[in-house]
């Protein structure tokens, strides 16, 4: 990993990259970010109601949300390397505009079975990919040292998800289940208009010629790529976990009603998104090394506590923002150490590798405490399953990775 690191620091951010054109695109990255990531949530707070209209089990609540997860998460492994390819300014509008398909079918007439929910999941989970488009993309216009920072502010967008806990339920319960997805639709088409016309690539982008089957074998051989997968399947993985399965958890565990749930789940999506960008700044300060290793002990903590099902006011709220917080943090110092530690050219294929574990990691936990409630009636081994997780990532982080980093960053 130590021998990338030179590469990492010599690229298009250097070469003048200044003025108020690299806060524009960053802007206007994060924007789309956002609302790809909003469509991509919409099945979320619309879960329990689906359950009850559908007479759905609890594993098929879960798998119903879980699907667009896991789908948005492998897809970023080839839209990062086609990112690598042909840059954010053709991306960000191609993903964009794909995922109005999806968006307008579960909408207005994909939302009347589990099977039809399922195949619109699927390919909603497009909008998931936006995460590997934007890394590559903000990267670029950013010199090293601001990286960090950077691509902190533009992984805030997935405060997207926050938007759509706030949203959906009340949109539906106002105007109908079509609402919120020809809402979503249009914000889409006008987004995928104003990438086009606005986003550039940073000064001195040389696209890679290599095929993209070769580009991926050589970032799988990349022990950068691995190790940042598994500490971004902890961090973001748990942060999407909760995103996605908390208004459940909340409704069954405490009994909260669907619109309480959906709000608390939107604080917590709201903290953690405003921590990623400290995180990352964190991150260029004291060292990615440490800031994921403490991000890491806090979420040992939480879900520890929370374990024990303790009364959500106070104890349990403290928990869960707790672990919001960190998971945040420690999403942002991931990418702080990929840029770091990966060449300007590879940046959008590794950014797919380590963003894919990252959503996978989001994908089995929902599963996970669906069965395991469903089978003892108790989340409680679902949450130390998480405690024991997160902390052998805080020994790995501790040893393996704060040992690769550069000595100048977490000495």
């Amino acid at each position: 990993m130590t021998g990338t690191r030179r590469t990492a620091e010599a690229g298009p951010a250097e070469t003048g990259v200044g003025g108020g054109r690299p806060m524009v695109m960053l802007a206007v990255a994060t924007i789309g970010f956002a609302v790809n990531f909003w469509a991509w949530a919409l099945l979320s707070p619309l879960g329990p109601r689906f359950k009850d209209s559908l007479d759905l089990s609890s594993f098929e609540q879960s798998l119903l949300v879980a699907v667009p997860v896991v789908v948005g998460s492998l897809g970023r492994i080839p839209v990062g390397a086609l990112t690598d390819r042909f840059g954010g300014r053709v991306m960000f509008p191609a993903v964009s505009l794909f995922t109005i398909v999806p968006v307008l079918y579960l909408g207005l007439a994909g939302h009347s079975s589990l099977a039809s929910l399922l195949v619109g999941g699927f390919f909603l989970g497009i909008a998931g990919t936006t995460f590997a488009v934007g890394v590559p993309f903000v990267n670029a216009w950013f010199p090293p040292q601001r990286r960090g920072l950077a691509v902190g502010i533009f992984g805030a967008g997935m405060g997207g998800t926050a938007i759509s806990a706030l949203t959906t339920v009340k949109e539906v319960d106002r105007y109908g289940t079509e609402f919120p997805f020809v809402v979503m639709a249009v914000l889409l088409a006008v987004y995928a208009a104003v990438a086009w016309l606005v986003l550039r690539e940073a000064p001195g982008r040389t696209a890679p010629t290599e095929p993209l089957a070769k580009r991926l074998v050589a970032t799988a051989r990349m022990g950068v790529t691995w190790q940042m997968s598994a500490l971004y399947a902890v961090a973001f993985g748990g942060y999407v976990a909760f995103s996605v399965y908390l208004p459940t958890y909340l409704k069954t565990q405490y009994g909260l009603s669907q619109s309480d749930a959906a709000n608390r789940m939107a604080g917590f999506v709201l903290l953690a998104v405003v921590m990623r960008p400290i995180g990352g700044w964190l991150s260029d300060r004291v060292g990615a090394a440490r800031v994921m290793t403490a991000a890491l002990a806090v979420t040992v903590a939480g879900a520890a506590a929370q374990s024990f099902a303790p009364p959500l006011m106070p104890l349990g709220t403290i928990a869960f923002l707790a672990m919001a917080a960190a998971l945040g943090a420690g999403s942002g110092a991931t990418f702080a150490l990929v840029a770091q530690l990966t060449p300007v050219s590879k940046v959008g294929a590794v950014t797919g590798v380590v963003g894919a574990a990252g959503g996978l990691g989001g994908f089995v936990p929902p599963l996970v405490m669906g069965f395991v409630y469903g089978a003892y009636g108790s989340y409680a081994a679902g949450l130390v399953l998480l405690a024991l997780v997160a902390a052998a990532a805080a020994l790995f982080t501790a040893t393996v990775v704060r040992r690769a980093v550069p000595a100048r960053r977490d000495a």
